[in-house]
């Protein structure tokens, strides 16, 4: 255990001030006693300030052997040592190190006393000279007790070496360090050295941290260095031995022991390092020449290959601009830097490089000019619980083959990313925060890679996570939420494997993928976002399965501008808008999902879309199942479409898809409406239990049905009406209770091969029987046969009268025949001014309506 005290540097001691000393000029020095200019002269000038290379230092030769009572134990703990031993003449080789900086005149040194001077040295009373000891410092007593033969007595008094050595190294009693590895402590009034404390200081203490490595590096034995309050400026301070490097000071140590340097790196570890322990200091590389950055890269710390020092409770700084404040480079480079702050440095804060590794814990990384950490060139370091905040750049930076593994870091508020990964770098990311960015959380492009899991990613102003440019990362279970846009951004062939996560309540879509990337998207939820869940744009691929997509604000999934994603057992419900949503050109598959409870249809295809929609189970819609719009295409097959408010299928508006071999069933409305010009291929479906009419085909429309069984329905089987036409070719209808099929006046079908048969024909009888039809049909449901209006009872063209009332209610009025279409009744419904005879109690409702009510189409595209 050695120890290392500042002199000659700001400040000199943080405790008490030091008495003055006269000024040395080169050429001339101070009178001193002649056995002190005859030690400092037989020492070769080679300190700090001599500018030595590195490998000078690491070679440089032992001081000259001490007296032979002393040589033994102090070689044995430390060969070069000083600054301390006995007496008059022991003390002139205690300055060993303080004599190499000092300059020698050629002036003869053997001068009288002055009468002052001679007062000092020989009348002065020793409690008065003992009162002026107490106020120096180690070093200034052993210099004092180079004067004269009475102050090397009372300088070496024990009582003043046990105040300095207690207030240095806080030990109660004194540390003997006789040789390498052994240290142990004496009861001072045992101990056979007549001043032990001064002993433990002469084995322990060194002028400087070079002279402190430089004896403890050509010893090859491990070394304890404590290094005191102090500023420590441009050493050389390289270490190739497994040595222990510790600040000592009262209070914050790392913010009172600092060394740094002006012109090369700080500290530099190399091979023969393992185990090495530098801790408790703050470590700066400063510059002085800003213009030598540009052609120079330099380092607070520099470990190189084969080296694992450990670095802990460290303050490390750097206004290099052109070198990180710590470099970790070369194969074998295993350091491990523990509860260290790196901050408010003018480039990198933490490299690792060339196959580098290490473990780096419990850090503070903030406030760096460029990346809070940067790994790089298949570095792969394990990397946990740091805080990476505020950084001027990135929060950490992976690139070119860069690996690692980071876990439960903290990252946040970073300018740019708060983790980018970039040029085939690989990195591990479990359990961190990632959060607060300016701009996104997670940002992989050029073919990044990446494993990212049980991460939270949130409030970032950008996305969550960014994948573009071939990059490829894994992107599993993690909560990402509550970004100021979306959660995951796919985009410019961008792929990889989106799994498990829960993403919710961003401000853009949960997912989105666009320029002809191609994802995988797996288990997720995705839900309760402030736009839509999924978006997949511009070309946008990808296989989208297994999914929960819940209550999100507008439609569950938007597939549009020439997109092909594969959507496949997915849950998709509960939304606001729409559950699938395929526009302008949008294509792609959707099959096996389950696709319920939206506020608008469970699917709504328009404006050139043409998905294969096969396999789904669709119900619950509060606008029907299924909406094919303007110009809209698609193949739907094999679907169940059941339980929606509306119609299961809805067709309109020039649209001409093709629906096989669905069953469409126990619909509130009714199961198929085509209507407003819409066509279509309806071919072997089975239609049944629906509120109203199987098919319903209306406003100039002409679709194709063939072999399709439309049954069971509690209205009619297939009803045509408003100059629609249609092709009816192999169907089957029976069962139906208004009847089998209903053609409205001035229609015209093409029909062959239908089976009409064993329907239930409740219309024909209650006209048979003379009922009002109102009594069947009441004002949910609108059955297809002649109706009237009465002109003594002023009705209007949106009023209408069936015959049984006409012949009974409106007997001998001016009554006119309107059309055979579809309607309910106005008289048995209540509405007319005179009472109907054959109703029961009247039923206040508006007036009649021709059609189903039409679906509400998706306004989606204003949100955009």
């Amino acid at each position: 255990m050695n120890s290392v005290r500042a002199t000659n540097r700001r400040p000199r001691r943080v405790s008490r001030p030091r008495p003055v000393q006269p000024e040395r000029n080169n050429g001339e020095r101070d009178e001193e006693a002649p056995a002190a200019a005859a030690a400092e002269m037989a020492i070769e000038e080679s300190g700090p300030g001599a500018q030595n290379s590195p490998y000078q230092l690491r070679r440089k030769t032992l001081l000259p052997k001490r007296t032979a009572a002393a040589s033994a134990t102090a070689t044995a703990a430390c060969p070069s040592k000083g600054p301390m031993e006995g007496a008059s003449t022991s003390s002139t080789e205690a300055f060993g190190h303080r004599a190499k900086r000092a300059r020698v005149s050629g002036k003869s040194l053997d001068l009288p006393a002055a009468p002052a001077e001679q007062y000092l040295q020989q009348k002065l009373p020793d409690e008065v000279v003992l009162k002026i000891f107490s106020y120096l410092l180690e070093q200034d007593l052993c210099q004092a007790a180079c004067v004269c033969k009475r102050f090397s007595q009372l300088a070496n008094d024990p009582i003043l070496w046990k105040r300095l050595y207690m207030e240095v190294f806080e030990y109660t009693r004194p540390m003997m360090h006789p040789e390498p590895g052994r240290f142990y402590q004496v009861i001072p009034e045992e101990h056979e050295h007549p001043n032990p404390w001064k002993e433990s200081f002469q084995q322990l203490y060194y002028d400087t941290i070079e002279d402190a490595l430089g004896g403890v590096q050509e010893a090859h034995f491990d070394g304890l260095i404590f290094v005191h309050s102090g500023i420590y400026t441009d050493e050389w301070i390289y270490i190739e031995s497994p040595i222990t490097m510790i600040g000592a000071a009262p209070g914050k140590v790392a913010d009172k022991v600092v060394i740094e340097n002006t012109r090369d790196s700080t500290f530099v570890f190399m091979e023969g390092s393992e185990d090495l322990y530098v801790g408790y200091m703050t470590i700066k590389f400063n510059p002085d020449d800003k213009s030598a950055q540009h052609h120079n890269a330099h380092h607070c710390l520099e470990i190189t290959v084969n080296c694992s020092p450990n670095i802990d409770h460290c303050i490390i700084r750097s206004t290099c601009t052109v070198g990180s404040a710590v470099c970790v480079s070369g194969q074998g480079a295993c350091p491990t830097i523990k509860h260290c702050n790196i901050s408010d440095c003018e480039n990198v804060g933490l490299y690792i490089t060339d196959h580098a590794q290490g473990i780096y814990e419990d850090n503070e990384i903030s406030n760096n000019a460029l990346a809070g950490i940067w790994v790089k060139n298949h570095g792969n370091p394990i990397i946990r619980r740091n805080h990476i905040h505020h950084g001027r750049d990135v929060g950490v930076f992976t690139f070119d083959h860069g690996m690692g593994y980071f876990e439960n870091c903290n990252i946040h508020r970073n300018r740019i990313a708060g983790f980018e990964v970039k040029a085939y770098a690989n990195p591990t990311v479990v359990r961190c925060e990632i959060h607060h960015g300016q701009t996104g959380g997670i940002y992989v492009h050029e073919k990044g890679r990446g494993q990212f899991i049980e991460n939270k990613i949130y409030a970032n102003n950008f996305a969550g996570v960014w994948i573009t440019s071939n990059s490829d990362p894994t992107i599993r279970a993690n909560a990402i939420f509550n970004g100021n846009q979306g959660g995951v951004y796919i985009f410019g062939d961008g792929r990889g494997l989106i799994e498990s996560n829960d993403i919710y309540g961003n401000a853009l879509a949960g997912i989105q993928i666009r320029t002809n990337s191609c994802p995988i998207v797996r288990h997720n939820k995705i839900h309760d976002g402030q736009h839509g869940g999924i978006y997949v744009h511009e070309k946008g691929q990808g296989v989208i399965e297994e999914n929960e997509v819940y209550s999100n604000t507008l439609a569950g999934v938007w597939v549009t501008t020439g997109s092909t994603p594969v959507l496949r057992k997915n849950r998709i419900h509960s939304g606001k808008q729409v559950g699938v949503y395929f526009y302008d050109n949008g294509h792609g598959v959707l099959e096996d999902n389950d696709i319920y409870n939206h506020m608008y249809s469970g699917v709504q295809i328009r404006t050139g879309s043409n998905p294969k929609i096969r396999r789904n189970k669709i119900w619950g819609g509060q606008n029907g199942g299924i909406l094919v719009y303007n110009s809209g295409l698609g193949f739907i097959e094999d679907n169940e479409i059941f339980d929606n408010a509306m119609a299961g299928v809805w067709i309109k508006t020039d649209s001409n898809p093709t629906l096989r071999r669905n069953k469409i069933h126990d619909g509130r409305d009714g199961g198929i409406c085509i209507f407003n010009g819409g066509r279509g291929l309806l071919e072997e479906n089975d239609i049944f239990r629906n509120a109203q009419a199987g098919v319903l085909i209306s406003t100039n429309s002409h679709p194709i049905l063939r072999k399709n069984r439309i049954f069971d329905g509690f209205a009619a089987g297939i009803e045509i009406t408003n100059h629609a036409t249609a092709t009816l070719e192999g169907n089957q209808i029976f069962n139906n209770r208004f009847g089998g099929l209903f053609l409205a006046s001035g229609v015209n079908v093409t029909m062959k091969d239908n089976k009409i048969q064993n329907n239930q024909d409740a219309i024909e009888k209650a006209v048979s029987r003379g009922q009002c039809l109102y009594k069947i049909s009441s004002y949910t449901s609108y059955p297809m046969h002649d109706f009237y209006r009465c002109h003594t009872c002023n009705t209007t063209d949106r009023n209408a009268i069936c015959v049984n009332c006409i012949k009974k209610c409106h007997q001998g009025h001016d009554v006119e025949f309107i059309r055979h279409d579809r309607f309910f009744c106005d008289c048995g419904a209540g509405t007319l001014s005179n009472p109907c005879t054959l109703a029961g109690e009247p039923t206040h409702d508006t007036d009649t309506l021709y059609d189903s009510a039409p679906p509400i189409e998706s306004n989606t595209l204003q949100h955009n």
